[in-house]
C-alpha cells in the first residue's frame, strides 16, 4: 500500500539548511535534486563553489510539527509565531538574506493538519499535482503539500521482570503459630480482669460477649448515671416555677398584633392640611 494516501504520511517536524550530506543531521532528509532533474544546490553567486541544500525531518520526538511554511523577503517583518529555519552549515558558508524560508511549528496535539512534504523545481512552468506554490528563492521554486495526519500511537517499552519479582507474593504470609509447651498452664480468666473491674463477674462477661474474650467490656460498664444537682429542677424546686411561666405565655393572633400596633397617622395628616402663612415681601 502506498504511503501517499491522505492521513498516512507523517508530517514534517523541521526544515533546515545544510552544507552537504556530512553536515546534515542523521534524522534529516537532504534534497539534492529538483523534481525536474536539476541540482538543488543553492549558491549565492556564480563565483562561489560552495552552496547549501534544503533538508527536512519527520522525527516526532519533540512533539511538534511544521504547520506552515513561507518565503519571506528581506523587506518584510517576520509574522508572529514563525521562525527562520535552522542552519547546519560549514563555518565559511552563509545563507542569503534577500529571501529566507520561515516556518511555524505547533504542538502535534494542537493541530489537525500540517505540512506533509516539500519539493523543489527549477524556475519553469512545471506544476506539481496536489502541491501548493510557496514561492521562488535563489532560482528555485518551493512547493509544499498540506493535509491531515494521524499521530502515531506511542508504543510501550517492554520491561523485563526479574526472578526476584516473580517470587514476591501479594498475599501476606500467615504468622507461624506460637510455640506450645507442655509445661505451660492455661491462665485463669480471673487474672485477665483488671483491678478496677473486680466487681464484674466472669460469667457476666461471657454472657454479654458470647465468647471467652473481654472485647465487649468497656470502661463505663458498671458506672452509675446521675444528673448534676445544678441541673436537677425537681431537686431544686424550680419545676413548678418553670411550668407556671410557660403557662402564662400568650400567643398573639394576627388581629391582636394589628390592633396593638395600629397607627392612623392622624397627627401627620392634620399638620399637612394646615395652611402655611404667607410671607409678605
Amino acid at each position: 500500500m502506498s504511503l501517499n494516501v491522505q492521513g498516512k504520511v507523517p508530517p514534517l517536524t523541521a526544515v533546515a539548511w545544510t552544507s552537504n550530506a556530512g553536515s546534515c543531521p542523521k534524522d534529516f532528509t537532504l534534497i539534492n535534486i529538483t523534481e525536474d532533474g536539476a541540482a538543488a544546490n543553492f549558491t549565492r553567486s556564480f563565483a562561489m563553489k560552495s552552496g547549501y541544500y534544503l533538508c527536512y525531518s519527520k522525527d516526532l520526538k519533540d512533539g511538534v510539527v511544521v504547520s506552515d511554511i513561507q518565503i519571506l523577503s528581506d523587506k518584510d517583518s517576520i509574522p508572529h509565531g514563525y521562525s527562520y529555519i535552522t542552519e547546519y552549515l560549514d563555518p565559511k558558508t552563509t545563507v542569503s538574506k534577500k529571501k529566507r524560508v520561515i516556518v511555524r511549528r505547533s504542538p502535534v496535539a494542537s493541530v489537525e493538519s500540517a505540512v506533509l512534504d516539500v519539493k523543489l523545481t527549477a524556475k519553469s512552468k512545471m506544476l506539481l499535482q496536489q502541491y501548493t506554490y510557496v514561492g521562488d528563492i535563489n532560482g528555485y521554486v518551493l512547493w509544499c503539500r498540506k493535509g491531515h495526519f494521524t499521530s502515531p500511537v506511542p508504543k510501550a517499552k517492554p520491561r523485563s521482570v526479574s526472578l526476584e519479582l516473580h517470587s514476591i507474593s501479594l498475599d501476606e504470609p500467615s504468622a507461624p503459630p506460637p510455640p506450645r509447651s507442655r509445661d505451660l498452664t492455661p491462665v485463669p480468666q480471673q487474672i485477665r480482669i483488671s483491678h478496677r473491674r473486680q466487681s464484674l463477674q466472669v460469667g457476666d462477661v461471657r454472657d454479654a460477649s458470647g465468647d471467652s474474650s473481654l472485647q465487649a467490656v468497656t470502661a463505663l460498664d458498671g458506672v452509675p448515671f446521675s444528673l448534676h444537682p445544678d441541673f436537677d429542677l425537681q431537686a431544686n424546686g424550680m419545676a413548678l416555677q418553670w411550668n407556671s411561666q410557660l403557662n402564662n405565655i400568650r400567643i398573639k393572633s394576627i388581629n391582636d398584633i394589628e390592633n396593638e400596633y395600629n397607627y392612623t397617622f392622624a397627627v401627620e395628616e392634620s399638620a399637612a392640611q394646615r395652611i402655611r402663612p404667607s410671607v409678605s415681601t
